[in-house]
């Protein structure tokens, strides 16, 4: 394997110049402001001190940056891994802040070797098997958890991390007298700032006339202008004492220490499908995110490579005693908007968020944790996707079926199992389709060359033949719903003395198709019915004249395309 394609920034910085660094710097920078505030809310929200979010967000960014495929992709703390890190470790149910945070760093090590094992066996192309309506039903419901479990925050409720969707409700209920109003009033008017500065703000900088840089800067500094007005707030009026207002207190400056993690096969045992669940969506969305931003730029990215990338950057958290992380796609689609070409720009904001774990840190000891549940609702607003239910209704029942059940199932059961059964959803509609394949009766449209489905166009076609379409290969899943169409055809139309098979979208046949063919000949002879094939691809009959099928045919024949077939039938 070569370096260029381990280091993909290898390739970039052959053409890099002065203004892609300073692009990249001023992408990385504005990328510091979001990133800050948001990472320390994210590490709440998986249930650890806050100054583990910023861990989050500079080894596990720098390895990230080395071998990511995608120039755009923000990667660090996330809110649906941190949600289900959080539920995988209540689930375990720790006894304390040390054992929890030990859970966290397990798994964290856990998915970047499911990560990087799936690089091994060249695995990228696993999205193709989870369909967008599960990844959708995933999200919102995830979405409305993340939402539901921020609500002690902002209403001042004591409830703790890792609850199910059920039980942070239940719990928030049986305490609703203890609504802490000056902290839900706090809550409210932090959600309307950032609101504010996410939509309407940005268009009164921009009436200013700045330069692009700072513009964007400002634009973008939303979420920090709230940590740090909240945190003068607290910290002026002692609303933390006089008004029980919950605040961050101490951070500790400095960084974090690197550590090895303990073999310990026990836990690992227990928390091995949590793990490769948190890897499988770090991946999902990752690639979800990063797809969509590559094609903004007219460029790909490798699937492969980001499994290698990804799994690099939770190893990384790992080793930084921090929780698993993601791409995010809010901070993916300020790092693109503000202009990164490389991801010299993350590396960037790594040593943004560094200086501000060593010089900065004391500003935010009052800041108060209504601010930080009232970012993370904000930022996840955007995942619940109820249209995509009436969309996906309109365009395919099958996927609003899916899309529903893995809605439900996520919201009742949590989120592990309702991964799995979006993930098994997605499987069996794989097979289902597979095995359903298109097929359709077609006739001559006027005195055309060209064929076409009676159900849909004014066509002619003779009573004595009947022309059938296969829209997919023939293989063992769908050879017996092939046949079954076909017969069933043949016993409507009881004067049918020819039946020709058309090939052109078929690009494979497997042995029990060719069995299946060959039986089906004999069948038809017995209707007193003739079997012909039209419009076979090379391949396709390389297999079939390797077997008894062209000689059992006879006297039916292959024709070259459906108009010759047609013609010479009807004549007879």
């Amino acid at each position: 394997m070569q370096l260029n394609n381990v280091l993909p920034l290898q390739n970039w910085l052959k053409s890099y110049s002065k203004t892609s660094m300073t692009n990249d710097f001023i992408a990385g920078i504005i990328a510091t402001i979001v990133m800050v505030p948001q990472g320390m809310a994210y590490a709440l929200l998986a249930g650890v001190p806050a100054e583990y979010g910023l861990y989050c967000a500079i080894l596990p960014t720098l390895l990230y940056a080395l071998l990511g495929s995608s120039r755009s992709l923000s990667v660090g703390p996330a809110a649906l891994i941190s949600i289900m890190v959080a539920s995988s470790i209540g689930a375990l149910n720790p006894q304390t802040d040390a054992e929890y945070l030990h859970y966290a760093v397990n798994i964290s090590f856990l998915a970047g070797l499911f990560l990087i094992a799936m690089r091994l066996f060249r695995l990228g192309s696993i999205t193709n098997f989870i369909s967008m309506p599960v990844v959708s039903g995933f999200t919102s419901a995830s979405a409305i958890i993340i939402t539901a479990s921020q609500l002690k925050h902002i209403v001042g409720i004591p409830v703790a991390s890792g609850l199910s969707f059920d039980e942070t409700l239940w719990q928030l209920g049986t305490h609703i007298g203890e609504i802490n109003y000056t902290t839900l009033f706090a809550g409210i008017l932090s959600c309307f700032a950032l609101w504010y500065f996410k939509g309407h703000f940005p268009k009164l900088v921009k009436k200013l006339a700045l330069p692009t840089w700072l513009d964007q800067a400002i634009s973008k500094a939303g979420p920090m202008f709230v940590v740090l007005i909240g945190a003068v707030l607290v910290g002026v009026f002692d609303l933390h004492e006089t008004a029980n207002i919950a605040i961050v207190g101490l951070i500790p400056d400095g960084l974090p220490s690197l550590q090895f993690v303990p073999v310990d096969i026990a836990l690992w045992k227990s928390i091995a499908l949590p793990s490769f669940l948190i890897a499988l969506m770090c991946f999902v969305t990752s690639i979800t995110v990063g797809t969509s931003l590559a094609g903004k730029r007219k460029e790909r990215i490798d699937a492969n490579q980001e499994l290698l990338a990804l799994g690099a950057a939770n190893l990384g958290a790992a080793f930084s005693g921090t929780f698993a992380l993601a791409a995010s796609m809010s901070r993916s689609a300020v790092n693109h908007s503000a202009g990164a070409e490389t991801t010299i720009a993350s590396m960037v904001c790594a040593l943004g968020v560094l200086l501000t774990l060593l010089f900065l840190t004391p500003l935010f000891y009052f800041l108060p944790l209504v601010v930080l549940g009232a970012i993370v609702i904000m930022s996840v607003s955007s995942l619940i996707e109820f249209h995509q239910i009436q969309r996906c209704w309109k365009l395919n029942k099958a996927d609003a079926y899916s899309l529903l059940a893995t809605f439900i199932t996520v919201l009742v059961f949590g989120i592990e199992i309702g991964i799995c059964v979006g993930i098994i959803g997605s499987v069996i509609l794989i097979i289902h389709r597979a095995s359903h394949p298109h097929i359709a009766i077609v006739g001559r449209v006027g005195k055309s060359e060209h064929f076409r489905n009676i159900e849909r166009h004014d066509v002619h076609i003779d009573k004595h033949v009947l022309a059938i379409r296969v829209d997919e290969s023939i293989y063992f899943s769908n050879v017996q719903c092939i046949e079954n169409f076909v017969f069933e055809a043949c016993y409507k139309r009881p004067e049918t003395r020819h039946v020709v098979l058309i090939f052109s979208s078929v690009s494979f046949v497997d042995t029990t198709a060719v069995d299946a063919l060959d039986n089906m000949i004999g069948k038809f002879k017995n209707l007193n019915v003739q079997l012909h094939l039209a419009e076979v691809k090379g391949p396709v009959m390389d297999q079939l004249q390797d077997s008894q099928f062209v000689s059992d045919l006879t006297p039916g024949k292959i024709y070259f395309t459906t108009d010759e077939a047609l013609k010479s039938l009807t004549t007879l």
